[in-house]
C-alpha cells in the first residue's frame, strides 16, 4: 500500500452549456484540494486525464490546470490518454510517481467536453479508440463496434436481450440517486427491453438503452502516499491496482472473453490478497450494456456464457451479493471519457468514507473494486481500495 486517495471533486455529469474545459478543470482542482484540506503549494505533481481526439478545438490542456491558482505554476503536469480508460490511466500514473517517491501528493483530474460536437462527429472520434485498419467502416461508429460483440456474444450464447435489459434497467435505477448522474430516471425492465420510438436499435442487437451517454463532465481525486494520508481528515487507501493492455484488433484475440479485463483483477486483486467475494461493490465499465454483462464473467463472478445468470439472480443490485455500478455506471451517470475513471475512483472513494449521496451508499461498503476500459476490452485497469481513516 503506497498510495492513498485524500480528497475529491465531482461535478454533475451531461450537456454543460455554460462550462468549458478550462472552467471544469479549474472548478474540480479548487474542490478538490480544499476537500482535501491542502493548498496548491502542497502539490508535487499533477496529472490530466483528457482523450479529446477531435472533441475539443484546445488540445493542448495540460497547463489549463494551472488556472485555477497562481501558486500551481511550474508544477510538473502531465496530459495522459489510454482511450476510455484515460481516467484510470492518469490515476494509476499518480500512483505510479508516488511509488517511485517522484512525490508526495499528487493532484489526478480527469475532463471531457463531448456535447458540443455533432452526432456523426462524435461517432468518428470514438471510433478512433479502435483498430481502424479493421473497423473504420463499421457502422455506428464504436456502437456498432459492440453491437458486433454482443451479436457473436448472442450467436454463442443465445439471445441475451433479458439481460441486457435487466442490466440498463438496473443501472437507470441506481442513477435515480446520484446528484452527479446525467440521467436521473428509472425507466424500468419493459422499456429497456422492448423497441419503441424512444428506445430503437442503435447498431447489431443494442438498443438506446444499451448504450451509455454523450457527456461533459469532470472529476479529480487527490492522492497521498500512505504517511501522508494517516495525517490528513480522511484517507481511502489503494489495496491493489492492474493495468493490462491487450491487442488492439479484435481479430487477435477472443472478444468474448475480454481477457485483459481477468487479467487486470488478477493483479490488483492478488495485490490486495483477497477474493472477488471479499468486495462489497464495483464500479465497472459499462460503455454498453453488454460490455457490463461479459465483465461479469472476466472478473470471475460467473463462467463465460453465464453472465446473465448474476443480474437474473440478483447478485449485483444494490442489495444483492455484488452491487455492481452503485452509482449508476456509465449507462445513467454519463460518460465524459476523460472524467469517467477519475469519477469511479471519486465515487468509490466516497463509498467507503460513508459519504456517498444518500440513494447511492452502499451498505457497510469496506472495500470497492473498480474496472475501467479503453476500447474494446484494449487498456484495461483495476483498481481495490480500502478507507485507511
Amino acid at each position: 500500500m503506497t498510495a492513498a486517495i485524500v480528497g475529491w471533486a465531482h461535478l454533475p455529469f451531461g450537456k454543460l452549456e455554460n462550462e468549458t474545459i478550462e472552467s471544469m478543470v479549474v472548478r474540480v482542482t479548487k474542490d478538490a484540494l480544499d476537500h482535501a484540506g491542502i493548498g496548491p503549494e502542497d502539490v508535487d505533481e499533477i496529472m490530466l486525464g483528457h482523450f479529446n481526439a477531435g472533441f475539443s478545438p484546445q488540445d493542448f490542456t495540460a497547463s489549463l490546470i494551472l488556472q485555477a491558482d497562481d501558486r500551481l505554476r511550474f508544477k510538473p503536469t502531465t496530459r495522459v490518454e489510454n482511450a476510455c480508460a484515460t481516467g484510470s490511466a492518469a490515476v494509476h500514473q499518480g500512483l505510479n510517481s508516488i511509488a517511485a517517491k517522484k512525490a508526495r501528493i499528487v493532484l489526478v483530474v480527469g475532463v471531457e467536453q463531448m456535447t458540443r460536437t455533432p452526432g456523426p462527429e462524435i461517432g468518428k472520434n470514438l471510433l478512433k479508440a479502435s483498430y481502424l485498419p479493421e473497423d473504420s467502416e463499421v457502422q455506428g461508429g464504436f456502437a456498432g463496434v459492440f453491437g458486433q460483440i454482443a451479436g457473436r456474444y448472442f450467436q454463442k450464447y443465445g439471445d441475451q436481450s433479458d439481460a441486457l435489459a435487466m442490466i440498463a434497467a438496473k443501472n437507470h435505477k441506481n442513477g435515480v440517486g446520484n446528484p452527479y448522474a446525467q440521467m436521473r430516471k428509472d425507466f424500468g425492465y419493459e422499456f429497456c427491453r422492448n423497441e419503441s420510438e424512444k428506445n430503437p436499435y442503435v447498431a447489431g442487437p443494442l438498443k438506446r438503452t444499451d448504450c451509455s451517454l454523450v457527456s461533459d463532465g469532470a472529476a479529480a481525486i487527490v492522492l497521498a502516499d500512505v504517511d501522508t494520508a494517516l495525517k490528513m481528515k480522511r484517507s481511502v487507501v489503494f489495496r491493489g491496482a492492474g493495468h493490462a493492455q491487450d491487442f488492439l484488433p479484435m481479430s487477435k484475440r477472443d472478444i468474448l472473453a475480454f481477457e485483459g479485463c481477468t487479467v487486470a483483477w488478477k493483479q490488483a486483486l492478488g495485490q490486495a490478497g483477497l477474493t472477488l467475494g471479499d468486495l462489497s461493490f464495483v464500479e465497472t465499465h459499462d460503455c454498453f450494456t453488454v460490455a457490463e454483462l461479459i465483465e461479469y464473467e472476466a472478473m470471475g463472478l460467473t463462467k463465460p456464457g453465464e453472465g446473465a445468470t448474476a443480474i437474473k439472480e440478483g447478485w449485483t443490485q444494490m442489495g444483492g451479493k455484488l452491487p455492481v455500478n452503485p452509482s449508476g455506471g456509465l449507462k445513467a451517470k454519463g460518460h465524459p471519457i476523460g472524467a469517467t475513471g477519475v469519477s469511479m475512483h471519486a465515487l468509490t472513494a466516497m463509498q467507503l468514507c460513508g459519504e456517498a449521496p444518500e440513494g447511492i451508499q452502499v451498505k457497510n461498503a469496506k472495500l470497492g473494486g473498480i474496472f475501467n476500459m479503453g476500447g474494446a476490452a484494449v487498456a484495461n485497469y483495476t483498481s481495490v481500495l480500502e478507507r485507511l481513516r
